[in-house]
């Protein structure tokens, strides 16, 4: 008969769990990201257990001439829940690990599942009223037009492209559920699998640590267009990238459309730049990792007369044909 007692590695999960737990209440379960071609930077709003936060003054301007009712955290009841839900199962789960039964381990995981399913139930229901309960006397109505958001993903809004996607805490509880399916299914098997265990521990955290850092998004060429001139991009050589502190990525046909786009737009919070390499691999790369050769010769998609290079081999003979000078990063963008 087996032992109704936990293994090492089912305590220890849930032991993590009720510190990740914690620490859920103090950052942004959700996103929403709104993208439309009059906010480059785009909007969001960020949803804490206990509050809504981001551009939530801007979104309510746009949304009074749809008709779509405003956003305050007094309206949700959940707010005023949510957080000392998260503080039971998060005391669930450290008792359930000092106790160390089986019945405990059992309890915060099928609690903690149908929480979850409720709390994704209780989200939709509250995106489907958001969208579709509009006022009729709004300034801007189409027939037939609903502006309920993604639950997960992205959907098309009028001009603004909404996505929805788990923020910090969000991936953090997918991670707490993960590892619970783990200790159950490992309550089946024989106690000490140690080193699996951190093996698997050591995969969740790279793929939460890897789900949560905004990375540049690659061009793909006829796919998209240039932010600043409209055109396609179709020209790798010359294709360049902007990756803001909101972790959205604006792309350029022409560094020379990059640079005036940055001066035109002195309030976008830069995180990055990037620029493709006109030899070598056609990859986005940071361009104070480049180095960056001016010439006349060089006629870019919009007149631009830069390129960048990835070695000091491919800049020398750049020299060479194009007859340039080196410029920095810091030069060009004065």
């Amino acid at each position: 008969m087996k032992s109704a007692t936990l293994n090492t590695s089912s305590r220890i999960i849930l032991f993590i769990s009720a510190f990740f737990l914690l620490a859920v209440n103090f950052l942004p379960i959700w996103r929403i990201e709104l993208d439309a071609p009059q906010y480059p930077e785009g909007l969001a709003l960020q949803i804490f257990a206990d509050d809504i936060k981001g551009n939530v003054d801007i979104i309510n301007g746009l949304n009074h001439y749809i008709g779509m009712k405003t956003l305050h955290k007094e309206d949700f009841i959940e707010f005023s829940v949510l957080p000392y839900c998260i503080y039971g199962f998060s005391i669930l789960f450290f008792l359930s690990g000092v106790l160390n039964k089986k019945i405990g381990q059992w309890i915060s995981f099928i609690s903690f599942l149908l929480f979850g399913v409720l709390a994704m139930v209780d989200f939709w229901k509250w995106e489907y009223d958001y969208g579709h309960n509009l006022n009729p006397d709004a300034a801007i109505q189409v027939p037939g037009m609903a502006y309920q958001p993604p639950l997960i993903g992205f959907k098309q809004l009028l001009n603004f492209g909404a996505y929805s996607i788990p923020d910090i805490g969000g991936w953090l509880f997918i991670l707490v559920g993960i590892l619970l399916l783990w200790s159950v299914a490992s309550s089946f098997f024989v106690k000490k699998r140690t080193s699996v265990f951190s093996v698997f521990i050591g995969i969740c955290m790279m793929s939460i640590l890897s789900a949560c850092r905004a990375e540049v998004k690659e061009i793909h060429l006829g796919r998209e267009n240039c932010q600043y001139c409209k055109m396609q991009i179709s020209n790798s050589k010359f294709a360049t990238a902007i990756l803001t502190e909101q972790g959205k990525t604006i792309t350029f046909d022409d560094l020379k459309c990059l640079v005036l786009y940055t001066k035109e737009n002195n309030d976008l919070h830069i995180k990055e730049v990037y620029s493709i390499p006109f030899k070598g691999e056609q990859k986005l790369q940071p361009i104070k990792q480049l180095l960056i050769l001016e010439s006349p010769k060089i006629k870019g998609p919009m007149g631009g007369h830069w390129v960048t290079f990835s070695n000091d081999a491919d800049l020398t003979e750049g020299f060479k044909k194009l007859e340039g000078r080196q410029v920095s990063w810091e030069e060009l963008r004065l």
